[in-house]
């Protein structure tokens, strides 16, 4: 217990799936957690289900895409917490289209909420964190930035952006000497919400079948490695790739 006492931790995305799995991780292990969505109701249910827990947990209204949302929700926890230390870029939506069907509308909706999204939280929580002494950025990729899944077309395009990104960023944090340490996660098929909407557009019937071989994770499965590069335990694994996928970019 304890492992990230005394930080404070940013999840986007955090209403349900693994955003709230890895609100709740934190939060068990001593971090004050801040849950971000669009979602107000599952939110600040997820907020209170955290506090009741016994836990210290908030919620705010967050359109990641969206950069004033960005700015107000850092200098809300820098009101409310004086320091950040934990940011997890984990909001995030797919949309079921190859290369052919894809709108620019469709690319743009998904890249400004995972790959412009990201961009953003980087921006402005850097500062922030750095002020508090430095940090830890978890941004959310995806197996999918890996391999070639035509029908996750645009998902594909902004999890590599994400991968990308997060690299150059470690890089850029260590030049300036702030102390953050920044590092993607790739899972493959998690059970939640978001399998069972890809399964119902493309027709696959149970969720299951969408990684019939490997099967699917849990979210804690994510969560436990988000927990894990949230603490100090992990203070010298920077601008790395975690993969939890079981074995599936192998096969």
């Amino acid at each position: 217990m304890g492992r990230v006492d005394g930080k404070v931790a940013l999840i986007t995305g955090a209403a349900s799936g693994l955003g709230r799995a890895d609100a709740e991780a934190l939060a068990r292990e001593g971090a004050t957690v801040v849950l971000t969505d669009i979602n107000d109701e599952a939110g600040e249910a997820a907020a209170a289900a955290i506090r009741d827990s016994g836990a210290q947990a908030s919620y705010l209204h967050h359109n990641v895409a969206e950069e004033a949302s960005w700015q107000q929700v850092i200098a809300s926890i820098e009101k409310q917490h004086g320091r950040l230390d934990v940011l997890v870029n984990n909001a995030g939506i797919v949309i079921t289209e190859d290369p052919e069907q894809c709108s620019l509308e469709s690319y743009r909706k998904q890249n400004a909420i995972m790959n412009e999204g990201v961009f953003l939280g980087c921006k402005y929580a850097m500062p922030l964190m750095s002020q508090s002494g430095g940090g830890s950025i978890i941004n959310m990729s995806s197996t999918a930035s890996h391999l070639g899944f035509p029908v996750f077309f645009a998902y594909s395009a902004a999890k590599g952006a994400v991968r990308s990104m997060s690299k150059a960023i470690a890089v850029h944090c260590q030049m300036k000497g702030y102390n953050i340490r920044v590092n993607t996660i790739h899972p493959g098929a998690i059970d939640t919400p978001m399998i069972d909407q890809t399964a119902a557009d493309l027709g696959l019937g149970e969720k299951e079948n969408v990684s019939p071989v490997v099967g699917l994770g849990q979210p804690r499965d994510v969560a436990n490695a988000v927990l894990f590069l949230a603490s100090d335990e992990s203070r010298f694994i920077n601008g790395t790739e975690l993969v939890i996928d079981n074995a599936l970019m192998i096969q």
